[in-house]
């Protein structure tokens, strides 16, 4: 049964960390949540306007991770201390990056779950727990990455494939729509993203020989308004890169959250890896559109263009990363741009108008390509491709980066990236497709352990490609990235640190040690003329502001 729980309010413990204590359901009601302004389309498009709230997972439409809040700055970031914590109750990693609203906060909790908390101190006003089948066939993990809101309602994907419909006044569901079937390998981490008048979500399952697709649901009913699937079919334009029947289980998951932009009416989106994963020879060709970014329609679904970063992809480099838009002045003129940082360890900036490749070059240690030609493709090593006894190939399957959020200061200009210069063997083996089974086709050996590598923050000027500065991190971290007008980027690490960085020069201003891996990107919001910054670390979720006078 898929129930809100009802909570009483979170004892304070120490360095002020709030456990939650779980109320009998026929004992307590849940507790409704202040009234708060309902989220319109306007203001969807206008968030950069409201930097107290972050009404979406990557803040605003264009993905920039960007806050207009500056009353933490350069100068007084060293002073910051935690204010409150939330424990999150069921052990798992927290990959939450929370929405706030008019001083509620809303988190996601893996597997599932969803809690709504107060934002100036962390007290729970409730908590839906989604419950799951016990036959899962999941990749990668029991996470949830965060929530869409539409007026009063809140919209969260599942890990057994459905979109939750939640009422964010009270936790409770108003409707749950089966996406797809979990029992093929189907599920839903990411949040989802609004669109005008639609629920935009992607899926997840590249590991098991789905077909992916991403979809627009009718935020009132739960109805399917449009599906545009990552694999052409039959007789579609595309079909034709998939040797034989092979675009049936060929992957392509779209299991990251997209942008948008109002102005162009498009939507942007990250496409996975190819099925199996290693092992090439049974899908002979590009295998369009896996590894891509697709520019659609936001009324349709229509694929406007697609870019294909890496065709043919046989060494999991998924295309899943967000995809950041802006502004920027190149070779003299103003152009729309969308920059990618790439998990296979390339950085682009493509016109997304029309799609057209402007620059790329290597951010990071890589050895399967020669480089990008002019129209940015790859032109590939020979003999890099996996095989039975295995081959050496930087980046490793992890990627140079991942889906870890990157991003972009206004002020400065540059583009910021978690990066890892790694190395993996890879392997390839023969492997037969199962409905709901694995269908990979090979996997990846370390040689050497993690640490060994170097990891670092990378600012990327998009105009050039080239690098401005970095950050050396170790070891590999997995934390995304949050930039603000302070002149701050927030960003963590795997040993547990939250730190800030000089946004100009990556000199560093302020950090602490949270005593467990940063798995999530940090943000920031205001209550009261107040700002804080928020990050889930381990299983906690920490928020942080200034001293008071």
């Amino acid at each position: 049964m898929n129930r809100s729980i009802a909570l009483l309010a979170p004892l304070c413990l120490g360095l002020g960390l709030t456990l939650p204590v779980f109320a009998q359901e026929d004992e307590f009601q849940t507790v409704i949540t202040p009234a708060f302004s309902p989220v319109t389309w306007e203001r969807l498009i206008n968030a950069e306007d409201e930097p107290e709230n972050w009404m979406m997972y990557s803040g605003t439409l264009d993905s920039q991770r960007y806050s207009r809040l500056d009353q933490i700055d350069k100068s007084n970031v060293a002073e910051l201390e935690m204010k409150w914590s939330y424990q999150i109750p069921v052990i798992d990693r927290a990959e939450t990056v929370p929405t706030v609203v008019d001083g509620i906060m809303f988190i996601t909790e893996a597997p599932s779950n969803l809690t709504a908390v107060d934002a100036r101190t962390g007290r729970v006003y409730w908590r839906y727990d989604h419950e799951l089948p016990d036959d899962l066939r999941i990749c990668c993990g029991r996470n949830n990455r965060g929530v869409a809101i539409l007026g009063e309602t809140l919209f969260m994907s599942t890990l057994d494939a459905h979109l939750v419909a939640i009422d964010a006044r009270t936790g409770n569901v108003l409707w749950d729509t089966e996406v797809a079937d979990y029992e093929a390998g189907y599920s839903k981490t990411a949040a989802p993203l609004i669109v005008k008048d639609k629920v935009v979500t992607g899926i997840a399952g590249g590991e098991f020989g789905i077909r992916g697709f991403i979809d627009a649901y009718d935020p009132a009913s739960g109805e399917l308004e449009w599906r545009t699937y990552a694999i052409p079919g039959s007789g579609e334009p595309g079909n034709d890169s998939w040797s034989g029947d092979s675009w049936k289980t060929g992957g392509a998951a779209t299991w990251l959250t997209g942008s948008y932009d109002p102005d162009l009416n498009l939507i942007y989106w990250g496409t996975g890896n190819p099925g199996p994963d290693w092992n090439g020879d049974v899908r002979l060709g590009d295998n369009l559109y896996s590894d891509s970014a697709l520019a659609l329609d936001g009324d349709t679904g229509e694929i406007a263009w697609h870019f294909q970063f890496t065709p043919h992809d046989v060494h999991d480099y998924d295309s899943i990363q967000v995809p950041i838009l802006a502004d920027i002045e190149y070779q003299g003129s103003t152009r729309k741009v969308m920059m990618w940082a790439n998990r296979n360890a390339f950085f682009y900036t493509i016109d997304r108008v029309t799609g057209e490749f402007l620059e790329g070059d290597a951010y990071a240690s890589q050895t399967w390509a020669q480089g990008l030609d002019p129209n940015g493709r790859p032109i590939r090593v020979p003999g890099m491709a996996p095989t039975y006894e295995g081959i050496l190939v930087s980046p490793p399957i992890v990627g140079a980066t991942n889906w870890y959020s990157p991003g972009y200061s206004q002020q400065t200009g540059l583009f910021y990236v978690t990066s890892f210069d790694g190395e993996q063997e890879f392997f390839k083996r023969d492997e037969d497709y199962e409905e709901g089974e694995r269908f990979t086709g090979g996997g990846g050996r370390y040689n050497q352990p993690m640490d060994a590598f170097h990891s670092s923050i990378r600012a990327i000027n998009p105009a050039t490609a080239q690098i401005e500065w970095e950050f050396p991190i170790m070891p590999r971290s997995s934390a995304g990235i949050t930039t603000t007008a302070g002149g701050i980027v927030f960003t963590g690490s795997a040993d547990g640190y939250f730190f800030a960085l000089d946004a100009a020069t990556g000199e560093e201003l302020w950090h602490i040690s949270l005593g467990a891996r940063v798995h999530a990107a940090p943000m920031t919001y205001a209550v009261d003329g107040k700002q804080f910054v928020t990050i889930a670390s381990g299983n906690v979720v920490y928020t942080f502001g200034l001293k008071d006078n």
